[in-house]
């Protein structure tokens, strides 16, 4: 039989697609509070309607109605990039909003990335002073003709309820000063103002690559508290992302303040001192009429705690709840164990991921930064793409990063770029140009990441090249291994301090490897064997410049010889006395991690690969400072910036720099997956698989799923007893090796069936037996 026709739309790709021009609010300006236009126009549609298309962007944030209902359920569109180069237009089929006669539409401005506070230093208008918008609706009548309405100069412009909004600032909203039904037709618009049409450019103007910003989950208040200080405090029991949603009565002219934070002081009381500048409230102004109900559109908060001011009457828990918001990426895995602290650990990672991956990678999301740090988004790519699905993700992202990469070849240390002042180029915050594409490869198995970040790649290594000094990256800034462990008082010397050009070498071999394996993936073998010659020097560079003559690092921390034996910067014959003093340097410290954000990445991956799985777990187990499961046992419900943003008495850490929403020491959840359950692909996408789960700090299960390109992947163990179990689920169309831990010389059975009879290749290796498979499930036991 043969399958129906299908078809499929294109977008506006070229400037000359668009029919619609630019316009502007004309309205008098508000220096201080900016105030949130308000656009809106009526329009007949004369026949009956087959379809509807709109395509919609702004300079600033945009909300689109049409006759009284929402378009679409994005939020914070168009999203956030670097505008001058790359503007995101959003499309939406409307055809179910319209109808034959007069519509309306209208559309809310704001401030958002393009001309509010971003930065430090009360940096505005970093893109443009005016807020802006391109909007052209394609309607298709039943008969085939078609009608475009554009935003032209037929438009009319106010300022309405949102008085003042801003990322950092919040939003202040005065109900008395809504418009009812200003989207919907009929409406008099008597006072409004008109709009200017000006020369906006489109020549920047891209479709969008990545998941829209979407509401997600819902938290009902667990706790409200009165603080020692007499503060109604509300507790959601989760540190989130996104917003409130309030519900009141009162008298018009009533005034409920709300204002964010993250924890509360040793004291109990409210704490906001490591917000920053960042004001992060809402301020609601009833209209008196019944109950109200209000969420803010214009900004988004970290936060777990809320205080609340003004509010008439008695704070109820059904009065007040806070709603998630992050970018839609699918959950893709999933990973629980037998130990409770391990399992809030991961629960962490994911909150911290879902909390900074708002349409950008942001190092924290509550402060007055919430900036793309190139260096925090390399260091956690690879475990956000077991966590989620997010190429779409990084591929819209990736392309801001080689937009806004200097002529020269350096990577900002944040994208979109809105530090632009500071033009160093920082090694392991610049190699997100080579280091997530050649991630998001092996996780998804699509060579279009290489394809197009290829020449940005190739760009930042040849920088690289040109400033080196006889093979040696030893010049510019660096941060090198940041937050690593640095107690107050070092009089003892216990400080971690690692050379920042040992780090800067070994990232930059990591680079060139990572150049070669995409040329060599691309057919791109002149390139392949250039960078092969050139890493041969730079690791000759490296012995000579930071080994000595006895084999040890001139640095002797624990990042040094991780970042040497991860990157392969040492010979065969110093991998295991390199590997001994990483173990030494672990045991010395009492079992706890040195790492900051360029060694804890890869600080247990060495110690598996090297055969030290028990130190890897004994890190992992650590409960006290520093470690991962110390924020945990402090309360913690996602990752903190800092080993000891909160300290065990209670008291913090600097407020300047503290966000206890970071995820980049929540890296390890790609050791957890890889290492505790053992799924990792052995080729890119997991067209192969390896099952090789690796038990140890007195777990008795761990099990973990992972929905792959070609379907989910199981891997669940337990140990009752003397007896072993492995349960594994392989997708159709693949392959796997899975490894039996322990298994060597014990009967195996499989399901009912002894492994000798399944006809399966098996073979030992060392104390484990491994045994290819094809896809199904399978249950594997042995004493």
């Amino acid at each position: 039989a043969w399958c129906p026709a299908q078809s499929f739309e294109m977008g506006l790709l070229q400037p000359g697609d668009w029919t619609a021009s630019w316009i502007e609010p004309d309205l008098p300006g508000d220096a201080v509070n900016k105030p949130a236009p308000m656009v809106r126009r009526e329009f007949t549609l004369a026949r009956p309607i087959a379809a509807a298309r709109l395509y919609v962007t702004a300079h600033g944030l945009y909300e689109a109605h049409i006759n009284g209902q929402r378009v679409g359920d994005a939020y914070l569109t168009p999203g956030w990039t670097s505008y001058n180069k790359r503007l995101q237009y959003q499309v939406y089929d409307v055809t179910k909003l319209l109808k034959t006669g007069t519509n309306a539409t209208g559309v809310l401005l704001g401030d958002g990335w393009y001309r509010g506070n971003l930065a430090w230093a009360d940096t505005k208008n970093i893109y443009g002073t005016t807020l802006g918008l391109l909007y052209e609706l394609r309607v298709t009548y039943t008969d085939g003709t078609r009608q475009i309405i554009t935003s032209d100069n037929q438009w009319k412009s106010t300022t309405g309820p949102i008085v003042r909004a801003g990322i950092y600032y919040g939003e202040a909203y005065d109900a008395r000063l809504e418009k009812t039904g200003w989207t919907q037709p009929g409406y008099a618009a008597a006072g409004w103002q008109g709009v200017k049409v000006v020369e906006g450019g489109k020549d920047n103007l891209v479709a969008t690559y990545g998941p829209p910003v979407r509401k997600h989950e819902t938290f009902r208040a667990q706790k409200i508290i009165q603080t020692p200080k007499g503060e109604t405090v509300v507790d959601f029991g989760q540190n989130l992302v996104g917003w409130i949603t309030l519900k009141v009565s009162g008298k018009a002219g009533d005034r409920v303040t709300i204002r964010h934070a993250e924890v509360l002081d040793r004291e109990g009381n409210f704490y906001t001192d490591n917000l920053r500048a960042a004001q992060a409230e809402v301020v609601y102004t009833l209209k008196g009429d019944g109950q109200e109900v209000y969420e803010p559109r214009l900004s988004f908060f970290g936060f777990r705690y809320i205080k609340v001011e003004g509010y008439p009457g008695t704070l109820t828990a059904d009065a007040i709840s806070a709603t998630a918001l992050y970018s839609d990426m699918p959950s893709t895995g999933s990973f629980t164990t037998s130990h409770p602290l391990i399992n809030q650990l991961q629960h962490n990672i994911r909150w911290g991921q879902n909390g900074n991956f708002v349409d950008v990678p942001t190092d924290c999301p509550q402060r007055d930064e919430r900036l793309g740090w190139t260096g925090d988004a390399q260091v956690f790519a690879r475990t956000a793409a077991y966590n989620r699905q997010v190429a779409g993700f990084f591929n819209k992202w990736m392309h801001d990063v080689a937009a806004d990469q200097h002529a020269d070849g350096r990577i900002p240390f944040v994208i979109p770029n809105v530090l632009s002042k500071n033009d160093a180029a920082s090694t392991g915050w610049a190699d997100v140009v080579t280091i997530i594409p050649w991630t998001m490869y092996q996780a998804y198995g699509d060579t279009i990441f290489l394809q197009q970040q290829y020449p940005s790649m190739k760009a930042w290594v040849e920088y690289m090249e040109r400033n080196s000094q006889h093979d040696l990256w030893n010049t510019g800034f660096h941060f090198g291994d940041w937050l690593f462990y640095r107690p107050f008082d070092d009089n003892d010397g216990t400080s971690a301090v690692t050379d920042k050009y040992l780090i800067a070498q070994c990232f930059r071999a990591n680079s060139v490897q990572l150049m070669i394996n995409a040329a060599t993936i691309l057919g791109r073998q002149d390139d392949a064997q250039a960078y092969t010659d050139q890493l041969k020097k730079i690791k000759d560079a490296f012995l000579r410049e930071y080994v000595t003559p006895s084999g040890r690092l001139v640095s002797g921390t624990q990042t040094a010889y991780v970042l040497a034996l991860q990157f392969d910067m040492l010979p065969e014959n110093l991998r295991a006395q390199a590997a001994d003093r990483l173990v030494a340097n672990v045991r010395q410290y009492g079992n706890h991690l040195t790492t900051g954000f360029l060694g804890t990445p890869y600080l247990c991956h060495v110690l598996s690969q090297t055969g030290h799985t028990d130190v890897a777990y004994d890190l992992l187990m650590q409960e006290t400072y520093p470690s991962w499961l110390y924020p945990v046992k402090m309360g913690a419900t996602t990752i903190w910036e800092r080993w000891d943003g909160m300290r065990p008495d209670g008291t913090f850490q600097t407020p300047g720099m503290n966000s206890f929403n970071h995820y980049a020491y929540g890296a390890i959840g790609d050791w957890m997956y890889r290492r505790i359950t053992g799924i990792r692909n052995a080729a890119p996408g997991y067209k192969h698989i390896t099952i090789a789960p690796e038990p140890g700090g007195n777990l008795q299960h761990a099990e973990a799923e992972l929905l792959t390109p070609h379907g989910t992947v199981r891997s669940a163990w337990k140990k009752t007893g003397a007896t072993f179990t492995l349960d594994v689920t392989i997708p159709a169309n693949t392959t796997a090796e899975v490894v039996l831990p322990g298994a060597a010389g014990k009967k195996v059975v499989e399901t009912k069936t002894a492994l000798e009879k399944t006809g399966w290749a098996h073979k030992p290796t060392g104390n484990d037996i491994a045994v290819t498979i094809g896809s199904g499930t399978y249950h594997f036991q042995y004493e």
